[in-house]
């Protein structure tokens, strides 16, 4: 009997010796490699690419975009587009006044004069300019030379039929044209109509101003706001340019003709 209480008592130790052991190891601590050892640079290696591509990624991200993510674009600069528009516009009314300018007649003979006469021909009407050489004998007269001979009488017509007054004679070939004195009447009234061309004109240069602060305007948003007001000062400067041109050209126009 005691016997079989030593076997039950030895048995009963090496179960709870074994049970202790199998306790001990479920809930051993597991401890990384050592720092020098190769397992742990093999197992410490991608976490540390890991951190590192994680803080380039983010330093790239603060230089190429904004807080949302958004990629940000500068704003293209619309200054030299909108001034060369405005001074295309500008300077095309100025030459087309000039060009008005030099249809009216006055009492000094000048070749342009008659650049606006339509003459009539066998095929269609051209400008008078185009079929003939225009040049001054004296400060009243005008010799106009056709390139065809036979066109003289067209040409004489067409001189015959323009508001100028203008009554020519042939001679050969040419045709003479010799510019009366203008009345007091003509004096006032040209100068009238210079004045109302000037105005016209005038008209389409502070179209072409409103034109490009319009636009201006419109692209406030996406420029500062020192450069907007700097481009509008500059489109202000150009109205003002281009409408003293006129005027000069206009005055210059009225002394012209009252001083013939």
């Amino acid at each position: 009997m005691a016997l079989l209480l030593r076997r039950g008592a030895a048995l009963a130790a090496r179960s709870f010796r074994a049970a202790a052991a199998a306790s001990s190891a479920s809930t051993a601590v597991h401890r990384l490699p050592a720092a020098g050892s190769l397992a742990g640079v093999a197992e410490l290696a991608p976490a540390r690419l890991f951190l590192f591509d994680s803080r380039r990624g983010f330093a790239k991200g603060k230089k190429s975009k904004d807080d949302r993510g958004d990629t940000v674009q500068a704003a293209p600069d619309i200054g030299p587009t909108v001034k060369s528009a405005a001074t295309a516009q500008m300077d095309a009314a100025v030459i087309a006044l000039s060009r008005e300018l030099s249809k009216l007649r006055t009492g000094r003979a000048t070749p342009g004069m008659l650049d606006h006469i339509m003459v009539e021909t066998a095929d269609l009407k051209v400008a008078l300019n185009r079929i003939a050489v225009v040049s001054v004998l004296d400060a009243h007269t005008l010799s106009v030379m056709p390139y065809d001979p036979s066109s003289v009488k067209s040409i004489e017509h067409a001189i015959i039929s323009s508001p100028l007054g203008i009554n020519p004679t042939p001679d050969g070939n040419r045709i003479i044209a010799a510019i009366p004195p203008l009345t007091k009447e003509n004096i006032q009234a040209l100068c009238k109509v210079v004045t109302k061309s000037a105005e016209d004109f005038k008209q389409s240069i502070r179209r072409a101003r409103q034109k490009a602060l319009d636009t201006i305007k419109k692209s406030a948003s996406s420029m500062p706001k020192d450069d907007a007001k700097r481009l509008e000062k500059e489109i202000e400067e150009l109205t003002k340019k281009f409408i003293k041109s006129a005027d000069d050209m206009c005055k210059a126009k009225e002394k012209e003709i009252s001083g013939s």
